[in-house]
C-alpha cells in the first residue's frame, strides 16, 4: 500500500481518520480483528499521518501511545509492530510529553527486553525509543540493567557492528545503510546512559575495543566529524579507557601501540583543514579531550611518539610559531581564536599535557606568547628561566638538544629571525620604549603569575644605574 503517495487528508477530515484507524488498532488489541496486513497497513497511514503532530492529537494521547505500544510491543515479531515501533519513535519525538507516559504504562522494561533480537530495525528503533527515555523521564536505566541486562544487550548489538568492520566482511560488502543507522542509535544510547547513569560505565568495557576497530576502519566521511565519527568519540569519552579488568588495554594494541592515537589525529588533523574555524568550538573539543585523555595514560613510548605529531618541531621554528601549515601550527592559532571559547582551552589543556604539566616545558614548546593566557587564566607561576633567550630546542623527533636557542616569545629559533634594517632609534624613543617596558613588567610583577624582576631594579641592585647630574 503505497500510501506516501496517496492523497492525505487534513484539517478535521485528518483528525477524524487518525481516530479511526487508532479505533481499529485499539479494538484488534483484544479482539484480533485484523491480519498481520491489514494492521501494517493502517500503522503505516497512521505513521505518515503522524509526522505533522497538527490535528494528529489521538496519536499522542495517553490510549494513543498504549494502543501503539501494545502493536509494537505485545504482539509477536513481524512488520506490522515494526511499523508501531516506527509510529511510537515518532510520537516520543514530537511531542516530550509522550515518553513519560510510555514509562507509566510500564513499556520500558519491555524495550529494554525487545533490544535483545538480532535485528537492526529492531536495534534501531528500539534505541531510539529507549534513547529519548534517556530525557525528561523517570526510567531507572539501573533498574533495566538488572532486570533486562541493557548494557549486555548494547554490548553485543556493537559487536555485531565490529564484525562488519572485519577486513575479511569489508572485502565482500560495505556495511549498508540500515547497519550504520541501527550503530548510531546505538552509540547514543549507550552515551545518554553513560552520562546520566556514570556508574554504569564498566558495564560497558567491554565495547571498547570494538568501538575503537569500528572507528579505525571505518571510511571517514568529509568533513570528518559527523556521524558515525562523532558518536563513536563521544562514546569514548564516557567509557573508562584505564580499566584495569582487561588483559591488555584495547587503546594501545599488541600489534601496534601507536596504532589508534595516529588514527585519532588523523581525525583531528583532517578536522583542522575540513571545517570553517567557527565551527570547530563545539565539533572538535570532544576529540581534543579524548586524545588528551589518551596521552595521560599512554606508555612511554606512545608518549614520544605523540609529541612530535601535536607540538612544534624544529622545522615549524624557521619562523614564529603558528605560521606554517603543519598541524601543531594551526592548532596554535586556533589556541588564540577569539570565535573559539571551548576549543581554545581544550588545545593549551592539550599542550600543557604533552608537556608532562611543566610551565617550564609548556614554555619551551610553544612559545610565551602562546602560553601566556592559559597560565594566567589557571594560575600557574612561570619561572623566571623560562623566559630566558637561552631556550632549548625542540628537534624533529620531539626529543630535546642543547645546541641551538630560540626566541622564548615567539618559539622561532634566534639564528632564523629577520634582521631588523629599520632606523635606529633616537634617545627620545628609546627612554619612552623603556618606560613602556618599565610599566609592563610592574604589572606583570603585580599579577603574581610570573616570577620576574624589572631589569631597572636589577641593574641597580647589580651597580649598572648611574645617576646623572
Amino acid at each position: 500500500m503505497q500510501v506516501e503517495n496517496s492523497v492525505l487528508a487534513t484539517g478535521e477530515a485528518k483528525l477524524s481518520k487518525i481516530t479511526s484507524l487508532i479505533k481499529r488498532l485499539r479494538t484488534d488489541l483484544s479482539e484480533k480483528t485484523l491480519s498481520s496486513s491489514e494492521r501494517k497497513a493502517i500503522l503505516e497511514q497512521l505513521k505518515v499521518y503522524g509526522r505533522d503532530p497538527n490535528n494528529a492529537d489521538p496519536i499522542f494521547a495517553k490510549a494513543g501511545i498504549e494502543t501503539l505500544a501494545g502493536q509494537a510491543f505485545d504482539r509477536d515479531l513481524s512488520d506490522a509492530s515494526r511499523e508501531a515501533l516506527r509510529c511510537l519513535a515518532n510520537a516520543l519525538f514530537l511531542r516530550e510529553q509522550t515518553r513519560q507516559i510510555l514509562v507509566d504504562l510500564g513499556y520500558a522494561g519491555k524495550a529494554a527486553q525487545r533490544l535483545k533480537i538480532d535485528n537492526r530495525d529492531d536495534e534501531f528503533l528500539v534505541s531510539r525509543i529507549l534513547f529519548l527515555m534517556t530525557y525528561n523521564t523517570d526510567v531507572d536505566f539501573n533498574q533495566l540493567e538488572r532486570e533486562h541486562q541493557i548494557a549486555g544487550s548494547i554490548n553485543q548489538n556493537i559487536a555485531r557492528h565490529s564484525k562488519r568492520y572485519s577486513k575479511h566482511y569489508l572485502r565482500k560488502s560495505s556495511p549498508s545503510p540500515m547497519d550504520e543507522m541501527a550503530l548510531v542509535e546505538t552509540l547514543k544510547l549507550l552515551f545518554n546512559i553513560t552520562h546520566y547513569y556514570p556508574a554504569l560505565a564498566d558495564s560497558f568495557t567491554e565495547s571498547l575495543p570494538h568501538v575503537l576497530k569500528i572507528l579505525s576502519r571505518i571510511t571517514v566521511p568529509h568533513p570528518p566529524l559527523q556521524s558515525p565519527v562523532n558518536y563513536l568519540i563521544n562514546v569514548l569519552m564516557n567509557l573508562d579507557l584505564g580499566n584495569q579488568q582487561t588483559i591488555s588495554n584495547p587503546i594501545f594494541p599488541d600489534f601496534d601501540s601507536k596504532h589508534n592515537v595516529e588514527c585519532l589525529v588523523n581525525i583531528l588533523d583532517r578536522a583542522t583543514t575540513e571545517y570553517k574555524e567557527a565551527e570547530l568550538d563545539q565539533t572538535a573539543a570532544p576529540l581534543l579531550t579524548l586524545i588528551r585523555r589518551v596521552y595521560e595514560i599512554a606508555p612511554e613510548t606512545v608518549r614520544k611518539h605523540t609529541r612530535p605529531l601535536l607540538l612544534p618541531t624544529e622545522n615549524d621554528r624557521s619562523k614564529p610559531l603558528g605560521k606554517s601549515g603543519t598541524l601543531p601550527s594551526r592548532l596554535l592559532r586556533l589556541s588564540t581564536s577569539p570565535l573559539l571559547p571551548t576549543l581554545r582551552d581544550s588545545i593549551s589543556s592539550l599542550m600543557f599535557e604533552l608537556s608532562d604539566k611543566d610551565p617550564t616545558k609548556f614554555v619551551q614548546n610553544i612559545g610565551y606568547g602562546f602560553a601566556a593566557g592559559f597560565l594566567t587564566s589557571h594560575n600557574i607561576r612561570v619561572p623566571q628561566t623560562a623566559l630566558g633567550r637561552s631556550g632549548t630546542r625542540r628537534s624533529k623527533n620531539g626529543g630535546s638538544s642543547e645546541n641551538d636557542v630560540f626566541n622564548p616569545i615567539t618559539g622561532q629559533r634566534l639564528d632564523t629571525e629577520s634582521i631588523d634594517a629599520g632606523p635606529e632609534m633616537t634617545e627620545a624613543e628609546k627612554e619612552r620604549e623603556a618606560e613602556k617596558l618599565f610599566v609592563l613588567f610592574e604589572r606583570l610583577k603585580a599579577t603574581g603569575v610570573i616570577d620576574v624582576k624589572n631589569p631597572v631594579e636589577q641593574a641597580i641592585d647589580d651597580g649598572r644605574f648611574e645617576e646623572l647630574d
